[in-house]
């Protein structure tokens, strides 16, 4: 069963851009969960844009399903993740100016520092993905750091489904069939959206969860956030 847990980064924004609290950014996460969603991601930035460090503290006994927190470890975020202890943490290598993640690790050149990162964590009781491509090098070198999971970059795979393009999952298929092999866990993200879930988690065996967040709060827009989170619900039995 693949699980659905919903970023909550755009409500942040919306919240952000007129300054007080509305809306409410533990209100939308507790009726997401009420909603049927089985997570909640997080991905603060250093500028805190959207998501804010205090957001991440405040969260911490709001969540009562998966608490996934997603970010480049420096000692600023690694710190906040190792007072939270969330159920996973997420390494992305955004640089500070990223607009939003555009690229995994590279984990043959980052092996050291992440097996460094990784072991804190773990130590800790904290599940730990790492956002990767489908380069099987990649994928080898990632079970190598200790991590318990990857998480499949996946808007390369979103862009070319939207032009019909359906044998662009087959890169993904074989990292998920490898990195299953390895004995690493299986997560994606990124431009996954109503239109295309089902195709993917059809053809990504081993599925365990999916991060959605800016199709899933823009489709809310005209289908209501809990339609919305129960259509994903529905496809990813499928």
């Amino acid at each position: 069963m693949t699980k659905l847990s919903v970023n909550i980064n755009k409500i942040a924004t919306l919240r952000n851009s007129r300054g007080g609290n509305t809306p409410n950014l533990l209100h939308v996460a507790t009726d997401i969960e009420n909603f049927g969603a089985e997570g909640i991601t997080i991905h603060p930035r250093p500028d805190e844009r959207h998501i804010r460090y205090q957001d991440a503290y405040d969260l911490k006994s709001i969540v009562t399903t998966e608490y996934n927190i997603e970010g480049n470890p420096i000692d600023k975020f690694m710190k906040m993740v190792l007072e939270i202890k969330p159920t996973q943490v997420t390494l992305v290598p955004d640089s500070v100016d990223t607009l939003t993640s555009n690229a995994g690790w590279d984990t043959v050149a980052n092996q050291s520092y992440l097996e460094e990162v990784i072991a804190e964590f773990k130590n800790n009781g904290i599940r730990t993905s790492i956002f990767i491509d489908t380069d099987l090098k990649l994928i080898e070198a990632a079970a190598k750091t200790g991590a318990d999971r990857i998480e499949l970059y996946t808007e390369e795979f979103a862009t070319q489904y939207a032009l019909g393009n359906k044998d662009a999952i087959k890169p993904y298929t074989e990292a998920a069939i490898l990195a299953d092999k390895l004995g690493l866990g299986i997560n994606a993200g990124h431009d996954l959206s109503l239109e295309n879930i089902k195709f993917f988690k059809q053809n990504i065996p081993n599925l365990a969860e999916v991060s959605i967040g800016h199709a899933l709060i823009s489709e809310s827009l005209y289908l209501g956030l809990e339609n919305v989170v129960n259509m994903y619900l529905n496809k990813l039995k499928g």
